[in-house]
């Protein structure tokens, strides 16, 4: 078989993080044999600056004529004044627009190697493993009208949250599939209290669990889940909410490991095919992956960077896009296993601990494909 993949590197330490990525996966194919073929493309401040748009048709026109998509991270303080026309953020919202990205999942586990990492007690982190799934195409950063404006009493703006039962349909339809390949149990996070669409948002996640009994299911309030993540995190599974709740409380999650720079995550569309591996029929689902970080600007070019929450964003879509279940865990277990032997990067070292680089943590990974 052969994989073709669009590689954006985006801004920041994205080129940085996606280089060790690759270079990962070259690795793993000398013995798996997929045959990856890598074509990159401008998205975000970078190509601002090459073309003026965040989001050129050209690439576009590669992410849909890929099996995959990777990303490194975009935007920066370069780009970041609100009055501007074009921003890179507008770049990200366009490709899953596009692309019909629909689901984010965001793993969050925490690695017994890493367990000292996180500012929680050890007794509270310890054994953590949830997913948890953003919506990605609707709710407040699509809704209509998004604007500023003058009114009678000065400078006024309004977003519009907004949601069809279709698109809560489906993002709660992945997350009761997903959960019975692991433990069975969904939790879906709303407002309903407050807000008309969580009102709507939680009337169609009970449709949903009618029809999947054999799932364990709960509803809990935005705030509550907050504390409770905190509090309490190994009674979760899968967590599914709505786009503004799910942006907020995975960057919270990602403190549960110690370090953002560990955590990957797949933006899943509606397109399906399949695939032969090993004899065997495979389902596929188009993505695109990233590590949930962002560009971190103050130490973009100086090696700083942990490139492991990219490389694991590649073991997802190794085994949700292109059907290689083996050659995912063969990854992820090489990053266990430089975990294992104490290589940390910058965030993750506690006082004691000497730093490794980005280039030098990618090779480690790539010493232990080999």
């Amino acid at each position: 078989m052969s994989a073709k993949i669009a590689v954006f590197p985006g801004d920041g330490i994205g080129p940085e993080v996606t280089r060790e990525t690759v270079a990962c996966l070259r690795k793993l194919d000398e013995s798996a044999g997929i045959g990856f073929e890598f074509e990159e493309a401008l998205l975000g401040g970078c190509a601002i600056d090459a073309l003026g748009i965040p989001l050129p048709p050209e690439t576009v026109a590669l992410a849909k004529d890929s099996d995959a998509c990777l990303l490194g991270a975009v935007g920066g303080p370069k780009w970041d004044d609100p009055r501007a026309k074009v921003r890179p953020e507008q770049a990200l919202l366009g490709i899953r627009k596009e692309l019909e990205l629909f689901a984010n999942l965001r793993p969050v586990t925490l690695n017994e190697a890493l367990l000292d990492a996180s500012t929680l007690k050890p007794e509270v982190v310890r054994g953590v493993d949830l997913l948890v799934i953003r919506e990605l195409t609707g709710g407040i950063y699509f809704g209509e009208p998004s604007e500023r404006r003058d009114g009678p009493h000065g400078r006024e703006a309004v977003d519009t949250l907004f949601y069809t039962e279709g698109e809560v349909r489906r993002v709660v339809e992945v997350a009761f599939d997903l959960a019975r390949k692991r433990r069975g149990k969904v939790t879906s996070v709303d407002k309903a209290n407050v807000l008309s669409s969580s009102r709507l948002w939680r009337e169609v996640a009970h449709e949903v669990a009618a029809e999947n009994k054999d799932v364990d299911y709960e509803d809990l309030l935005v705030d509550a889940m907050a504390m409770h993540l905190i509090r309490r995190p190994r009674d979760f599974d899968v967590v599914v909410t709505e786009n503004l709740f799910g942006d907020i409380l995975t960057d919270e999650a990602a403190m549960l490991p110690g370090s953002m720079g560990l955590l990957p995550s797949a933006s899943l569309g509606t397109r399906r095919g399949e695939v032969q591996v090993a004899g065997e029929t495979r389902p596929t689902i188009f993505g695109l992956y990233e590590p949930i970080h962002g560009s971190a600007p103050d130490i973009a070019g100086k090696g700083l960077a942990n490139p492991l929450a990219a490389i694991l964003s590649a073991a997802m879509m190794l085994r949700f896009s292109l059907g290689q279940d083996e050659a995912a865990a063969r990854l992820e277990g090489a990053v266990d296993a430089v975990l294992a032997a104490g290589l940390r990067t910058a965030d993750m070292a506690i006082e004691g601990e000497s730093p490794i680089s980005t280039t030098a943590m990618g090779q480690a990974v790539c010493e232990q494909i080999g």
